[in-house]
């Protein structure tokens, strides 16, 4: 396996970098950030540093539009909806900071956190036949990994012969149903052998902690990428017109000129001309 990291801003979507973040929701972000990282004791069980997490992003991002909230044996979900009705999009794996035995690293992705994450997509891909899945997500809360879940898509469930694995343990055909064995003897082996590039979304929140926590707003262009990561836009690829489902002017006029484009008044009318 080839790993290949991500950068923040290289992850994002081209026309979504231009689009400036209102105030109002930059300070909430901020708050509601640091008293995320105030409330996590390393000591905690990944059941309490969960739903630290849980409600962060709930009260920052996806609350009212989007459901979160655990779904059988995933650590937590994000929905594409308001209720547990609408498909999972986005599947998150989390460990509490000192578990670093489980946790993958940038040198190696083959851990239990990555062979339960790989579970949890084949269930919702197989057994739910859940095809709204956006993105997949492993956190400690301070370092982040995100794939996209067409890499998923590409090297997992288009596997057949791990997807054939997957079934006849999940039917009981195995010699142990426990996930002990999928993911030490289904999982494992075929990460070892995995020939295909990993692209990941790699990003420590402590390396955000002098701009998150000084007074000076002008500091805030620094924290603006990773708000734009985990936000619904990204995770769950929203479209990102405003209220009126009208473009944001400025985003408008900064897209038509990077494709030579320009609006123009001709008497009444608007017209879209060539510069």
């Amino acid at each position: 396996m080839t790993l290949k990291e991500i950068g923040l801003k290289q992850a994002l979507n081209k026309a979504y970098r231009l689009i400036k973040p209102k105030r109002l929701e930059m300070e909430a972000f901020k708050t509601n950030l640091i008293s995320l990282l105030g409330q996590i004791d390393e000591k905690e069980s990944e059941e309490n540093v969960k739903i630290h997490l849980m409600n962060f992003l709930r009260d920052t991002f996806y609350h009212p539009a989007h459901l979160l909230a655990t779904k059988g044996k995933t650590d937590f979900v994000a929905h594409t909806g308001k209720d547990a009705a609408t498909p999972a999009a986005l599947l998150f794996e989390v460990k509490r900071p000192s578990n670093t035995a489980d946790m993958v690293t940038k040198t190696s992705l083959n851990a239990k956190a990555m062979h339960e994450l790989i579970l949890y997509y084949l269930r919702e891909r197989i057994e739910h036949r859940n095809n709204s899945i956006t993105n997949l997500v492993i956190t400690n809360i301070y370092e982040w990994y995100i794939f996209d879940a067409g890499v998923f898509e590409r090297i997992f469930f288009k596997n057949t012969g791990l997807v054939k694995q997957y079934k006849e343990w999940a039917a009981g055909q195995k010699v142990s149903s426990s996930t002990d064995l999928f993911y030490k003897e289904i999982a494992k082996p075929f990460l070892e052998v995995l020939e295909d590039e990993m692209p990941y979304t790699w990003f420590d929140i402590r390396a955000f902690e002098k701009p998150l926590k000084n007074a000076d707003k002008t500091d805030d262009k620094a924290l603006i990428p990773l708000f734009k990561i985990l936000s619904p836009v990204h995770l769950l690829k929203l479209p990102f017109a405003n209220d009126s489902n009208s473009l944001d002017k400025g985003f408008y006029t900064e897209l038509l000129h990077l494709i030579g484009l320009e609006e123009v008044k001709d008497g009444s009318k608007k017209i879209i001309r060539r510069k």
